[in-house]
């Protein structure tokens, strides 16, 4: 394979090299597809595509939790020449319906419980709406040249009448796509007038999974489990796409991914890569590792020499059976990883690393396998990518990071101002971190240009670097960092689970807290000095994606 092969062929060639391996499985259920089994189901969708009056281009909507359905349609959708539009089952209702017709999609697979929470009159545009469980149509205008509900009566018969000697091994043949035709579109905010659906390119999405299958992320007979929503560009290429195209048996996760249920299916499913985001590492450092850390006899234990690393050893074992304990690596990524977590687990030789990405690339922009990572980076650019800083030393002094090369997006759907605030003309994509980078292209990620702070005395100020180190402060659940008047204050949400563990008082929480100030301002620099340290109430309101929406409480 190279770089420039078209996906559709790398999808019909793993199907048939890998007809009878399992494919896919529901974690829980006793549901599970061979390769053979699953193409089979592809080309029955290609089939209700066909009859149901779906053109290659058109686009489909896609929203739900994560089963083998859905990866049937978004396969069958790229497979076929439409256009898969995954929406985050987290988005409200409104949201939701706005991304559905801003997106101009035809037909729509929604689970149940997300379409009773829909109005289907609202979504003028959509054919049909059909369920992600049951496969049945839920609702279909009245206007259309076919009838959906008959189309999907009579699929069975009218697939006997298409493959009459069943569906085989050679009958797996899809149409080239284009490398800059668009195959997927990705929304980044469901918020009416801040919709920005990145149109990702078939070429986009080769480089994504060419890579993963020259990295060996993946290979024929490796177990995954996807525990991230699919419908984010991460959790996409590296729990499906990139497995679907070797041969990997992916068990598919379909509930909230609580640490004990999350451990359990890590414990049976055995995977050899583990994908996922800092929180889930973070958690398990701040509620499993720490408290033992900090008991006494611990302390002094690891202050003896060589009887640390025994210790720090008992400790890897730990860490590495919890998941699974057959992977090659964890690869973190979609946020930056607490810098006391990542030293941490380099210090007990943990194998992980940390990816850098963004929707806009579908998502891979940096990555470097956890033996060469260099902790406090985000990996090392792409082969198939650029990469520049904005700044008069991008190896010292931070500036914008921007990127170009096959991974980067065709733009935003139907949005050419905001496609040009991010795009150049020389097509460079500007990727609002600030960073440094070094002479072999590792890319160090400082923070968001748009919530930098600058000082009274002209000093950029990096909120996510204090907040990093605040977040793993005693009885501090989540933070953020503010400019108020002349000074920085943090928003504090308290870990009421510890205040409770260790029988303390809330009244006791100010004098905590003001304690948990002085100590922090010891770590930081004197231009990074909180002020005050305000508590609120309830944890910060987020994003589907669980990123704080910071602009509600700049103000």
């Amino acid at each position: 394979m190279n770089y420039n092969d078209d996906l559709n062929h790398i999808y019909a060639e793993s199907f048939r090299d890998n007809w009878a391996l399992p494919a896919l499985s529901e974690y829980g259920n006793n549901e599970s597809l061979t390769y053979g089994e699953f193409a089979r189901r592809v080309a029955r969708l290609h089939l209700f595509y066909e009859q149901s009056g779906i053109r290659p281009g058109d686009k489909i909507a896609l929203v739900g939790k994560n089963n083998i359905t859905w990866v049937s349609v978004f396969l069958s959708a790229i497979t076929y020449g439409a256009v898969i539009v995954p929406i985050l089952q987290d988005f409200n209702p409104t949201d939701t319906q706005h991304i559905v017709n801003h997106s101009d999609a035809v037909m729509l697979f929604v689970s149940e419980s997300i379409f009773e929470t829909l109005e289907f009159e609202k979504m003028p545009q959509i054919k049909a709406a059909v369920s992600l469980e049951t496969r049945r149509v839920l609702a279909e205008r009245d206007d259309n040249d076919v009838s959906i509900s008959k189309v999907v009566k009579n699929l069975t018969r009218q697939f006997r009448r298409r493959y009459p000697h069943d569906f085989r091994r050679q009958d797996v043949n899809y149409p080239p796509a284009p490398a800059d035709q668009t195959a997927v579109l990705n929304y980044t905010s469901g918020t009416t007038g801040f919709s920005k659906g990145v149109m990702l390119t078939y070429g986009n999405l080769v480089g994504n999974v060419v890579f993963g299958i020259r990295s060996r992320l993946h290979y024929q007979g490796s177990h995954c489990l996807s525990f991230l929503p699919l419908a984010h560009a991460y959790g996409c290429a590296f729990d499906m796409l990139v497995p679907l195209a070797v041969g990997t048996h992916v068990t598919l996760f379909g509930r909230v991914p609580s640490p004990k249920l999350l451990l359990g299916a890590l414990a049976q499913v055995k995977p050899n890569l583990v994908i996922c985001v800092p929180l889930i590492l973070e958690k398990i450092y701040r509620k499993q590792i720490v408290p033992m850390l900090i008991k006494r006899p611990m302390r002094w234990a690891l202050a003896i020499p060589f009887l640390d690393s025994a210790i720090y050893a008992q400790i890897h074992r730990k860490l590495v059976s919890a998941f699974g304990g057959e992977f090659e690596e964890v690869i973190v990524g979609g946020a930056p990883l607490n810098r006391e977590v990542e030293d941490f687990l380099h210090t007990i030789k943990f194998p992980f690393t940390v990816g850098y990405g963004m929707t806009e690339c579908g998502p891979l922009i940096s990555y470097t396998p956890w033996r060469q990572f260099i902790c406090g980076s985000a990996g090392r650019i792409l082969p198939i990518m650029e990469v520049k800083v904005l700044s008069s030393n991008p190896k010292t002094i931070p500036g914008e990071i921007c990127v170009k090369g096959q991974n980067v997006m065709k733009g935003y759907y139907k949005n050419p101002t905001a496609t040009e605030a991010v795009l150049d003309e020389d097509g460079w994509l500007h990727t609002g971190d600030m960073g440094t980078v070094d002479d072999d292209g590792t890319i160090y990620i400082r923070g968001r240009y748009k919530t930098m702070i600058l000082s009274a005395s002209g000093q950029n100020i990096y909120p996510e670097e204090i907040e990093a180190k605040l977040n793993n402060m005693p009885y501090v659940a989540e933070s953020l960092v503010v400019e108020r008047g002349k000074g920085l204050t943090a928003l504090v949400y308290p870990d009421f689970e510890a205040v409770d563990a260790e029988g303390l008082s809330p009244q006791a929480l100010p004098e905590l807290m003001e304690q948990v100030r002085k100590d922090l301002n010891k770590l930081v620099a004197p231009y990074e000095q909180i002020q005050k340290i305000q508590l609120i109430a309830q944890e910060f309101e987020k994003t589907p994606k669980k990123s704080i929406k910071r602009y509600l409480y700049n103000a």
